[in-house]
């Protein structure tokens, strides 16, 4: 709706923006041309409005047959389910999103494939939208070329490339620890008898924290080399114990969340701890640890450069199914 806002104002178009709930102290409503309503009920609708609100407030009776087009944004973490019950607020359908990132939290059941995303449904077993469906975005302005390559092999049948903007996305490492200045590298840590934390891998990713924080980094707004400061580098666990330990190890000021919690995010540098000595003991089992969903989600949050820290026994993990091998096959890139 940002977008939005801003756009209708420069190019001087008459249009109404209008939020429905939420925090009506959102910075969204600094913006003169976009209005606040406390609930779906209390919008009338009109011509030439863009209207913002959640699964349910396009649900709502009230607004049957309201709008032209409902654009749904992160589609790959909505539910059949609950696209069909957005439905009925409009003519028009536009799904965006990616359904090789991370879906939405489900605690319910649902019957038959009504609880898949609704991406994960139309798209089949396909990692990319066939040309005669829909659009594939082929570029990203995040990822440096060197990140990119293995996301876009690994996840993206080879159909993603970074924009020329990226390419100075870099890090310039001093190293010992970390060398290059770009890409992903992994960081062998050896440990046993860990399942959900290793406070092994703290120790080294810490060192790799230290070494890190006041690197030269490129580039800032206006285009200059600015240092590496902890809003810079996003530390990722896939287990909550973990992240405690990193979180007890690196301070406040670090920012240490589970995989989930930083989708939709960007830093110039990834640091995932893999966390689990053996990947059949830890909880979850293979299919979570080295989902390649969440590999994806948790690496290409990187603009310049993702760290890797784990055992690398982890490569050497045996498997029961072609998916399994699939997923092993990416850590063992990412490990090689």
């Amino acid at each position: 709706m940002k977008g939005v806002a801003e756009y209708v104002e420069d190019e001087k178009i008459d249009c109404s923006i209008i939020k429905a709930g939420g925090d009506k102290d959102d910075p969204i409503f600094e913006k003169d041309n976009v209005d606040y309503v406390g609930s779906v009920a209390k919008f009338t609708p009109q011509d030439a409005c863009c209207f913002g609100g959640t699964a349910w407030a396009f649900s709502n009776e009230h607004v049957q047959d309201s709008f032209d087009y409902l654009f749904i944004d992160e589609a790959g973490q909505v539910s059949v389910a609950n696209m069909i019950g957005m439905s009925q607020s409009c003519s028009n359908i536009i799904l965006m999103g990616d359904q090789m990132q991370l879906g939405q939290p489900i605690q319910g059941t649902h019957p038959g494939e009504s609880g898949m995303s609704i991406l994960d449904y139309l798209l089949e077993d396909h990692a990319t939208i066939p040309a005669d469906i829909g659009v594939f975005l082929p570029k990203t302005f995040r990822m440096h070329p060197d990140v990119c390559e293995l996301i876009s092999r690994q996840v993206y049948e080879g159909k993603l490339s970074s924009d020329a903007c990226t390419d100075k996305y870099i890090v310039q490492t001093v190293g010992p620890l970390i060398t290059q200045q770009s890409g992903v590298c992994f960081v062998p840590v050896s440990h046993e008898g860990n399942t959900q934390g290793s406070p092994e891998e703290v120790i080294q990713i810490k060192a790799i924290a230290n070494e890190l924080i006041g690197s030269p980094y490129w580039p800032d707004p206006d285009g200059d080399a600015r240092r590496i400061g902890w809003s810079d580098i996003l530390f990722v666990a896939p287990y909550n114990y973990q992240v405690n330990l990193l979180r007890a190890a690196l301070g406040d000021d670090a920012k240490i969340g589970s995989i989930d919690k930083f989708q939709g995010q960007e830093a110039p540098i990834v640091i995932l701890s893999m966390c689990a000595s053996d990947a059949a003991d830890s909880p979850r089992g293979i299919d979570f640890l080295f989902s390649k969903n969440r590999l994806n989600v948790a690496i290409s949050r990187a603009q310049a450069l993702a760290i890797v820290v784990g055992n690398p026994k982890l490569a050497q993990t045996s498997v029961k199914s072609l998916k399994q091998m699939e997923q092993i096959n990416f850590f063992c890139e990412v490990s090689n």
